[in-house]
This record gives C-alpha cells, structure tokens and sequence, in this order.
C-alpha cells in the first residue's frame, strides 16, 4: 500500500461527487443480445464444459458399445373374405375384420413362444439374458435388488423363455397404417439372416394358428350361444305367465268402453255432489234467514218462501195499510180500528206459524240433503279408491308386459346371432396373403459411431447451456450497483476486487501494493468523505447482511489507509461473538471490548498500539455476556473524538446480532459491505430496514470480492472498470 509523506487534511472540504445509478438504469445485465448472451457463456463456461463432460462419459461409453444391427421387413395384407361381401342375406353378411386385432393377435404370447423355441433365440445371448457376461455393476444392482425382494431371482438363470420373451418383444415391430389393411412386421438382430427369418416364420405360424383358432372359437360360441337361447327362452316364458297371471287374478279390464263407462260414472256422481252441496248451501241459507229475527213478517220479505206464505204477507200488508187510512178518518177507540188491530194480530199469528212450519220443513230438507251427500260421497270414494286400484294394477300389468317384451327382444337377438354364428361357421374367417417377404438386408441399420457422437456432443452442449442460463436466471445476488439502483436510501461507495491467497495473509501488514484494491479502497474513503459534506466522519461502522462478506478486511484496509496517510485511527473489533481481527494485529492484549463493556477492564488496558500507526481494540472473550456499560460503545466514540481519532468498527453482521444495529445508531457513518455473487438482494434490503433510523439517513454501500474477469462480462455499466484496457493499466492479468 502506498504511504503519502504529506498527510491531508482529513477535513479539507471536496465537492459533491457521487455515483448516480438512476443515469445507468437503461444498461442491464438481462438485457439478452448476441453480446450477452456471449458473455454469459464465458462467464459460465466451466459449468458448461464440467456438464458437457459428465454428459458425454456415459454417452462415449455406450455409443463405444454399440454393434451393427440388422433389419428384416415382412409385409402382410389382411381383408375381408370374399363370400362376406357377395351375400345378399344377412346370414351371410360378417362383420367387418379389424386389422389393430389381427395385429395384436402376431404380437400374442403363443406365437411369441413358438418363434423363439423354432427359432431358437433362447440359446443365442444377444436375447437370452442368461447367456451374458454379467458385469460388476449389474451384480452389484442383482444383490441390492435380492435384500429387498427376496421372491425374485437376483440374476436370470438358465435358458429359460420366460427372459427371452421380453428381449424378442423389444427387436420385434408389428404395425399397420390406419389407411390401409396391410401389416408390416420388422425384427432387429445383429445376424442379418435371422432378422430375415424371424418375420417370415411369424408369418407362418401365425396363418397356423389363425385357422385352428377360428373353428375351436366357432364350436365354443356355438355351443355357448345355444345354452344362452336355453337359458333366455325359459325367462321369456317366464315373464309372458306373469303377466298374464297377473292380469286374471286382478280381474283387470283391458276394454276401452268399459274404462269409459266407469269414467262416466265418475263423473256424474261428482256432479251430483255439486248439485247437492248448491242446494245445501240454498236451504242453509234460507235457514239463518229465518232464524236470524223474530218478526216473520220481515224474515219472509229477505228470504224466498211458498206462495201461501207469501199471499198472507201479502193480506197482512195489505190490512195494515187499511188501518193506516182508518186511523188518518177514526179514532183509536173506534169500532171499526178495534176490529181491523184483532185481524191484523190474527194474520201475523198465523205468518209464524206457517213460517214456522216452513222453517221445519226446510230443516228436514237439509238433514235430507246431508244424507244424500254422504251416501254420494261414499260412492264416490269407493268408485275414486277403485279406480286408483285399478290405475296401479294397469301399470303394474304394464311394466310386466314390457319385462316379458324385452325377454322376447334378447331372445329374437339371440336367434339372430346363432344364425349370423351359423353362416359365419360356413365361411373363412380372413383371406390373408404375404405381400412382401423379409429378405435378408444387406446394410446395417441406422448411421456410424461418429454420426452418434457428434449428435450426443450437440447434445450434451445444448443441455449444459441451457444449465448454465437457469442458474443464471436464478441468480438472485448482487454484482453490480445496477442492480441496486431502486433502493432508498443508499450511496454506492465502489467496486473492491477480490484478493488473492496470497496478497490476504495474516502478514498483511507487509504485503506487496495491490494497486486495484489500494484504489477501491481510497474511492471508499473519498465515498466517506463526499457523504459527510466534505470531510471524514468521525466514526464509522463497517458491516454486512451475512458473515463472510469481508467486512474485516475492508474495516483494516480502511484502518491502513488512514493510517498511511496519517490520520489517527482506532480500529475496534465490534463482534462480540465471533471477532477475528486479533488474529491479524497479534496484539497480545488479555482484555477487549467485551471486558470493557462488562466493566472488568478500563479504556487503557484494551487499546493496543500497533507500529503501523493504528489503534486496535480486540473483541475480547466471548464467553462474556453481561454488560454493566450499557453507553459503552458511545464513551468509546467520544474518548475517540476528543484524541482526535477516527473510529472503525468492525461489527458484527446485522441479521446475526442486534448490537450492529444499536451500534449503526450511534456512529455517524454506516459502510454496508456486500458480497459479490453471493450476498442477495433480498437479504440486502432486509438489513437496510433493520438499520433504518434517523441517524442512519443514508447507508454507504461497497461491493466486496469483485471478480474483474467475470464482472467484465456482465452487461451491466460499470463493468468497464474492468476492462482489459484497465486491467493492462494495473498490470493485471486479464
């Protein structure tokens, strides 16, 4: 590292210069053109080659073993018999012949068994598993396969057909076009005379055992169909003496005249009903009529009654009026008003009593008339009740009558089949004809070793680069400052490269200048600076999201940087838990910053001065937890500023310990350290909302560990930092 002779001012003011990424957001890594897509392959190019590589063994290996094989092709045509399509009754008509189960029926087991023991392909190892050199992987895969299954045989053994079976089934081929009848059959063997006769022998046991299959299938449906007819005929009888049964012992009557001669009872009787209940009502009324006042006279004039009540009302009207004009010429007490008053009392006595009598007579027609309504009623009923008998009796005839129809129909069906059976048995069941016979092929199939080897190459290459963009698209780490342009509240502070083994030793202090990290290191001071108005803060807190971000070796860097230029300097390790920096300045000192804090040590005793002009304080023990200093870390601080010191602390990582985020309150400056290709954004932003306070109005942000060959061939803005003309300039090895 470079050492100024003059120091600088620390407070010098500078002008406000910051790194804008709002002015960069065009430029993006997923920006997919040719050139990143190019980039993104160099970039990726060792997963791409290591799965290349995996890819390409077992293929090499398998396409080293290949042997030529052998394809024999035999076609066959399968139609209908010519008799079928000459028959004019339906005795003669079959049905149509279905070529997918004439290929089935080659692809059948017996035939399958007959080939292979003719033509003896359980004896040849090319099919029989048994026969085979077994090598170690397989006898390894047999004896796994026997711990858990113990039933089945850990190896094939024998000659057995029952292993040849499935291997004649994966070299035979049996299809058809669904546009034509033909069937063509094909078998693959690595002897070019037996893929030749393999088919053309199928053939021939298949025509063997198509005609002794049809005549046996042709008894046994015979046979079959006769005792289905048996069977059928006694259930149709069965049916026809339910019904009819049914239809005697319920007396049912099957004539429509009948059927309309009850309804038409039914409905008069329910007329009648309706007559009489009207007169009911009529003679229910007159009654409250009647009964309704005391005065005859007035009930007979709002009410209907005989004409002999009605002329002595009339006569009594008639003498009242007379008594009205004697009564206008004579006094009261005349002879003549006497008489007439006596004539008058005589007519009413006798309009009650025939009133009276009317109201008994109509009495008598009503208890007449309910009588007569419940003897319709009951008529009724029971006509209503028989009819309904009679309705559940017809439906229940007719779901018999149906069961002993559709009895009748299975068994017409039945006939039909037998004689269809019958005409069939007169005819043969295919006509079939070997249209092209397997010869013997003269070329192997498919292409060369080599046609397969560039093919799994391509292959492989293909997969490995789509590999390597799934991982790239499902990077979610930060590498750039373009990716955190969105985020609040954030000063990017620089770009810092990645050190060698080497060059980050525990003999750091002695190293060789690194000029590309000396430089990041100096932009984060001048980021420092330009963020506190010109001049240095008087204490920062240098963290992360994570550990192993390198916060401590940018915390010491900071702390060298200082101190090479001559500024004061306290370093203080603020892990409490976990803090190594001791192990680099080799300090010596028994207590730390947890012995202060717990107040077993005093300012003194912890600070260690180390020749290279900066103050450290080491973490100290672990094992203390108990701090009785609670405004500890803040007395550090002010004991700092007043020696006129600048205070880094290296504290531990924000999601990990809440004493970062207590310690970020109190410093006037907070450096978020963030590695590159590793640290997330997500986690990133999770620590800023964890550090949100006041005081921390704007976090300092560097991204740490850079790879300048592989950010270079990022797309994003300032991946010229490390172009190669730059890389040339610092003598870096590009």
């Amino acid at each position: 590292m470079t050492i100024s002779t003059l120091p600088p001012d620390r407070n010098l003011p500078i002008s406000p210069m910051r790194y804008d990424p709002r002015f960069q957001v065009e430029t993006k890594a997923d920006t997919f053109d040719l050139a990143s897509i190019l980039g993104l392959i160099r970039r990726r190019m060792i997963v791409i080659i290591t799965i290349t590589v995996l890819l390409m063994v077992p293929a090499v290996t398998t396409i080293s073993g290949l042997k030529p094989t052998y394809q024999g092709l035999a076609r066959l045509i399968v139609h209908q018999p010519l008799a079928t399509s000459l028959g004019g009754d339906d005795t003669s008509r079959g049905d149509a012949l279905d070529v997918k189960s004439e290929t089935e029926r080659l692809l059948s087991r017996s035939i399958a068994e007959r080939v292979v023991r003719e033509m003896r392909l359980n004896m040849q190892p090319e099919f029989n598993p048994a026969l085979r050199k077994v090598s170690f992987i397989q006898r390894i895969r047999a004896k796994l396969r026997s711990l858990f299954d113990t039933k089945k045989p850990a190896l094939p053994v024998g000659d057995g057909i029952d292993a040849t079976i499935p291997e004649y089934y994966q070299a035979l081929g049996v299809w058809h076009d669904d546009k034509s009848e033909v069937i063509q059959i094909n078998f693959t063997a690595s002897d070019a005379e037996l893929a030749a006769a393999v088919p053309n022998r199928l053939v021939s046991i298949y025509l063997d055992e198509r005609k002794g299959s049809v005549s046996g299938r042709l008894v046994l449906a015979e046979e079959w169909i006769r005792q289905r007819i048996t069977e059928q005929q006694v259930r149709a009888d069965i049916a026809r003496d339910a019904a009819r049964n049914y239809q005697q012992s319920m007396d049912i009557v099957s004539k429509e005249d009948a059927q309309d001669e009850r309804i038409k009872t039914l409905l008069e009787l329910t007329g009648r009903e309706g007559k009489i209940e009207e007169s009911r009502v009529e003679v229910k009324a007159t009654i409250s009529a009647l009964e309704a006042t005391d005065n005859a006279s007035v009930a007979v004039q709002n009410t209907i009654v005989p004409d002999s009540i009605t002329s002595k009302q009339r006569d009594l009207h008639g003498q009242e009026q007379d008594l009205a004009r004697l009564l206008e010429t004579y006094d009261g007490n005349a002879e003549a008003v006497v008489d007439l008053r006596k004539k008058i009392e005589q007519s009413r006595i006798d309009l009650d009593l025939a009133t009276k009598q009317y109201l008994q007579a109509m009495r008598a027609k009503l208890a007449a008339l309910e009588h007569e309504a419940n003897a319709v009623q009951s008529i009724l009923a029971g006509a209503q009740e028989k009819r309904t008998r009679d309705a559940l009796a017809q439906n229940e005839l007719t779901r018999l009558q149906r069961i002993a129809e559709k009895e009748q129909a299975a068994l017409d069906k039945l006939e039909d089949q037998r004689r269809d059976l019958a005409a069939k048995a007169m005819l043969p069941g295919a006509e079939l004809e070997v249209f092209s016979p397997a010869s013997v092929p003269l070329v192997s199939q498919g292409r060369g070793r080599l046609s397969y080897l560039i093919g799994a190459l391509l292959a492989a290459v293909s997969a490995a680069v789509t590999a390597a963009f799934v991982i790239e698209m499902w990077d979610r780490s930060v590498r750039s400052f373009d990716q955190l342009a969105g985020i609040a509240r954030t000063i990017p502070a620089g770009l810092i490269p990645r050190l060698a083994r080497s060059e980050n030793s525990k003999t750091i202090f002695a190293h060789m200048p690194v000029p590309m990290f000396d430089e990041a290191i100096r932009t984060v001071v001048l980021s420092l600076k330009q963020s506190n108005g010109g001049k240095l803060p008087n204490s920062i807190v240098v963290t992360s999201a994570h550990s192993g971000d390198g916060k401590s070796l940018v915390a010491r860097s900071l702390a060298m940087e200082l101190a090479a230029a001559a500024i004061p300097v306290l370093l203080v390790d603020g892990d409490l838990r976990r803090g190594k920096l001791d192990a680099f300045f080799r300090s010596g000192v028994m207590c730390g910053l947890n012995e202060f804090l717990n107040g077993q040590a005093d300012f003194r005793d912890i600070v260690y001065h180390h020749p290279s002009g900066i103050d450290f304080i080491p973490s100290g023990k672990f094992s203390l937890q108990r701090r009785v200093r609670p405004n500890g870390l803040a007395e550090i601080i002010e004991m700092a500023v007043a020696a006129g010191q600048i205070v880094i602390f290296d504290s531990a990582p924000v999601l990990a310990s809440a004493d970062t985020v207590h310690l970020t309150a109190l410093a006037e400056r907070t450096l978020a350290i963030v590695r590159w290709g590793k640290t997330s954004r997500r986690a990133f932003e999770f620590s800023l909302q964890q550090m949100k306070s006041s005081r921390n109005s704007e976090i300092i942000v560097a991204i740490n560990n850079v790879n300048p060959e592989k950010h270079a061939l990022y797309n994003f803005s300032d991946s010229e930092l490390f172009s190669k003309s730059l890389m040339k300039y610092y003598k870096f090895k590009a």
